[in-house]
């Protein structure tokens, strides 16, 4: 009878011990000191100063980029979706959008060129769409060989794509601009076609702008970007010298590659960083 006793004893002194090797659990959001869904969706619904009761949620998500974790938020109210990303530890909102909701079923899609059934309810139309991308860019519409907008959906919200192309100095352009705000969501430029310059060829040197020069040359493209906002590097491509780096400020993030002579910006690339 003992030997039962020791026998089952050491069993289950053999089944702690075993059970206690197990992967650790990992923390919850409330022990991260986070706010929680629900006040995710409170945040989200009062930025977009839209009553709870009316609101349906489509989907609640805690994600992580570049080391931030923020909760992002979909719904849709009165026939309008939302977007929203607030910052999981504050509950801070650091991106909100909304756009026309789509209606299933009830779009056209084979309607006159460049339209749906959902662009009736846009107060963006395609030629306004146009004049913000130009305006943006500093470029009349007489400058381009190129000027195309259409409509899509980005991740529910109505946007206008702009594209054209300016062949005077070889660069291409795309914009995102809301179809419900005319907001610019992101845009980029490509001088596709352009040629490295050398400062001072009648001494035989190719100088180079400093690091300085080419940091203020990109700041200035983000009024209110500091050094601290500012990452790059200086690389060679081709044999020509170009400074690449990006610049993180007020939740976008700019991706640029900049002319190491002449300091002309050759690419230029700027989204949400949450997108």
């Amino acid at each position: 009878m003992k030997k039962q006793i020791l026998m089952f004893t050491a069993v289950a002194m053999l089944a702690a011990a075993l059970a206690g090797c197990g992967k650790p659990v990992q923390k919850s959001s409330t022990q991260m000191g986070y706010i929680g869904e629900d006040a995710a969706k409170n945040m989200a619904v009062t930025a977009a100063q839209v009553d709870t009761a009316n609101a349906s949620f489509s989907g609640v998500s805690l994600d992580e980029k570049d080391g931030i974790a923020y909760y992002g938020v979909d719904f849709t109210a009165a026939g309008t979706t939302y977007h929203n990303a607030s910052d999981a530890l504050s509950g801070a909102v650091i991106e909100s959008s909304s756009g026309t909701a789509q209606t299933t079923g009830t779009t056209d899609t084979t309607g006159t060129s460049g339209t749906t059934g959902a662009s009736q309810t846009g107060t963006v139309d395609e030629a306004r769409a146009k004049q913000i991308a130009l305006e943006h860019a500093g470029v009349s519409e007489s400058d381009t060989t190129f000027l195309m907008a259409k409509q899509d959906y980005e991740n529910g919200t109505l946007v206008y794509e702009v594209e054209f192309y300016v062949a005077a100095t070889g660069t291409e352009y795309d914009y995102e601009i809301d179809a419900a705000t005319g907001e610019v969501r992101s845009f980029d430029y490509d001088a596709e076609n352009y040629t490295a310059g050398q400062q001072n060829t009648a001494s035989g040197t190719n100088e180079t702008k400093s690091e300085a020069e080419i940091r203020s040359i990109a700041l200035a493209k983000v009024p209110g970007a500091t050094e601290n906002d500012i990452r790059m590097n200086l690389d060679r491509d081709d044999g020509k010298l170009r400074y690449e780096g990006k610049i993180i400020y007020e939740g976008m993030e700019y991706d640029f590659e900049i002319d190491a002579y002449s300091g002309a910006i050759q690419e230029w690339d700027a989204e949400s960083v949450f997108d």
